[in-house]
C-alpha cells in the first residue's frame, strides 16, 4: 500500500499514486467544508453531529459538490447516541427508518440499520447474549462475542446511565431518558409511564376531558431560561390515576446563548411541546391562556389551584389576576428541600403506574437532565445542581404535585334544590 498511496499526516491527505484521487480528512466545521467539491463524502459518528447547532447546514455544505459529480455518494456511519437521539442525528434516523419500513419510496437513500425490532425489545429478547449478532455485523472480527459478555455482566445490575451506554452503543438501543450516575431515581421509571394511547392521546383537549379536577404547577426563570408549565389532573374513572401534560417557553436569549442545546429545542418545537417566543411577554399570555381554559372548563378548585415558584412571577401573578384568577387560587410552593415531599410521591407514583404523562421529548430530556442531591432524610433537584441542563417543566411538576396531594376538589357544586 505505500508504492501505492501517499499519506501526507501533517494535511490529513491520501494521494493514490496512479489515479490521483485524493481522500482528506476534514473537520466537522461549516468553515472547513465551505467550498469543497468531493464526490463521495464519509460522515463518521453522525450521532456526534445531533449536538451541533449548525449541523444540517454544515452537511449540505460538505455534499455540495455532488451537485455537479453524478457519480457522487454520501455515506452515514453512526452507533446510536449515549443521549436520546436529536437534531440532525434523529431527522435521518427516522428517515431511513421509514425508507426501511416503506413508509417513504426513495431510490437514491439505501438504508442500513441494524438494529432489534419493536417485539424483541418489548420481550427484553435483546438482552439474551445469543442475540447480540443481530446488531454487530461484525462479530467475530473486530469484536468478540466473550468480550462482549463480559461487558454485558458488568453493567447487568447498574442502577445509573451505563447501562444504557452500553446498550446504545453495543446493542443499537435508542436512549429514550438519559441516566447519569446522580440521575433522580424517577427517571428510571418514566418511559414506563407515558399513559398508553387508548388512555390518552396525550393532547390537551384529551386531558380536559378526561380528568376531575386539575391542578397547575409553574416554574420561571430568567431570560436566558425556560418558563416551565405543568398541568396535573385526576382521572374521572380512577382518581387514584393522575394525567400529566407539560408545556415550556424559551426566549430568543436562550438560542443566542445556548447554542449546545439548540437542536434538542428544535426537535421540541417540532413536538409543539416547546414555543420560542418573539414577543417579551409571549410566555406570559400564552400560559395565562391555557391556565384560562383549564378554569373555563370548570376543572381548578377555589383554593391552590396553581404552584408558582415564588422567584420572579410577579407579572404571571398580575396578568392572572386580571383574569379573574383569585389570590387565594395561586400559591407560592416551596423550593429546595421543601420539595422532597413532592418529589418522592411522583417517584412512588411513577413507578406504581399511577402517574400518567404524555411522553413529551421534552420531558424526557427534562428528566434525564435532573441531578439528585441527599440532604439528610430530604432530597434536592435544582436548577444549580443541574448545571446547564434544563429541568423547568419538570420543577413545575412538582410544584403541581405539591397541590394535588392536598386532595383538591373542583370550585363547582350541584344545585339540588334543598
Amino acid at each position: 500500500l505505500a508504492d501505492l498511496l501517499h499519506i501526507q499526516e501533517h494535511v490529513r491527505l491520501i494521494t493514490n499514486r496512479d489515479t490521483k484521487a485524493t481522500l482528506k480528512v476534514v473537520a466537522a466545521d461549516a468553515a472547513t467544508v465551505s467550498g469543497k467539491k468531493a464526490s463521495r463524502v464519509l460522515v463518521d459518528e453522525l450521532w456526534l453531529f445531533g449536538k451541533k447547532a449548525n449541523a444540517d447546514s454544515m452537511l449540505r455544505e460538505a455534499a455540495g459538490g455532488q451537485v455537479s459529480r453524478p457519480e457522487g455518494y454520501t455515506l452515514y456511519l453512526t452507533t446510536q447516541s449515549d443521549e436520546p437521539p436529536a437534531g440532525v442525528f434523529k431527522e435521518k434516523l427516522a428517515y431511513a427508518r421509514d425508507v426501511r419500513d416503506g413508509k417513504v419510496v426513495d431510490k437514491e437513500f439505501l438504508p442500513v440499520l441494524y438494529e432489534f425490532p419493536e417485539e424483541m425489545l418489548a420481550n427484553d429478547e435483546h438482552l439474551n447474549p445469543a442475540n447480540f449478532y443481530i446488531t454487530n455485523p461484525n462479530l467475530g472480527r473486530s469484536v468478540s462475542q466473550s468480550w462482549l459478555e463480559a461487558q454485558f455482566r458488568k453493567i447487568e445490575n447498574a442502577e445509573d446511565g451505563t447501562k444504557q451506554v452500553f446498550y446504545a452503543k453495543h446493542l443499537n438501543v435508542e436512549i429514550g431518558v438519559g441516566l447519569r450516575h446522580d440521575a433522580w431515581i424517577g427517571a428510571v421509571y418514566w418511559a414506563q409511564a407515558k399513559a398508553a394511547v387508548e388512555l390518552w392521546d396525550g393532547s390537551l383537549e384529551g386531558f380536559l376531558e378526561l380528568v376531575e379536577v386539575a391542578v397547575a404547577g409553574i416554574d420561571g426563570g430568567g431570560l436566558d431560561d425556560l418558563f416551565g408549565l405543568a398541568l396535573l389532573g385526576r382521572l374521572k374513572s380512577d382518581p387514584r390515576t393522575w394525567l400529566m401534560w407539560n408545556r415550556a417557553w424559551a426566549h430568543l436569549d436562550v438560542f443566542e446563548r445556548r447554542k449546545d442545546i439548540v437542536s434538542k429545542l428544535t426537535d421540541f418545537m417540532s413536538e409543539r411541546t416547546l414555543i420560542k417566543c418573539v414577543e417579551p411577554t409571549q410566555d406570559l399570555v400564552e400560559v395565562a391562556d391555557l391556565l384560562e381554559l383549564v378554569k373555563d372548563a370548570g376543572l381548578f378548585p377555589a383554593e391552590a389551584a396553581i404552584g408558582l415558584d415564588p422567584q420572579g412571577v410577579a407579572a404571571l401573578v398580575d396578568e392572572l389576576s386580571g383574569r379573574g384568577f383569585t389570590a387565594d387560587q395561586l400559591v407560592a410552593v416551596p423550593q429546595g428541600f421543601r420539595l422532597t415531599g413532592a418529589i418522592k410521591g411522583t417517584e412512588r407514583k411513577l413507578k406504581d403506574g399511577t402517574l400518567k404523562h404524555a411522553g413529551q421529548l421534552l420531558m424526557n430530556w427534562c428528566v434525564g437532565n435532573a441531578k439528585v442531591e441527599p440532604r439528610g432524610s430530604a432530597i434536592l433537584i435544582t436548577k444549580q445542581m443541574s448545571g446547564v441542563a434544563k429541568i423547568d417543566p419538570l420543577l413545575a411538576g412538582f410544584n403541581a404535585v405539591q397541590l394535588m396531594t392536598r386532595n383538591p376538589r373542583t370550585n363547582t357544586f350541584e344545585y339540588t334544590g334543598i
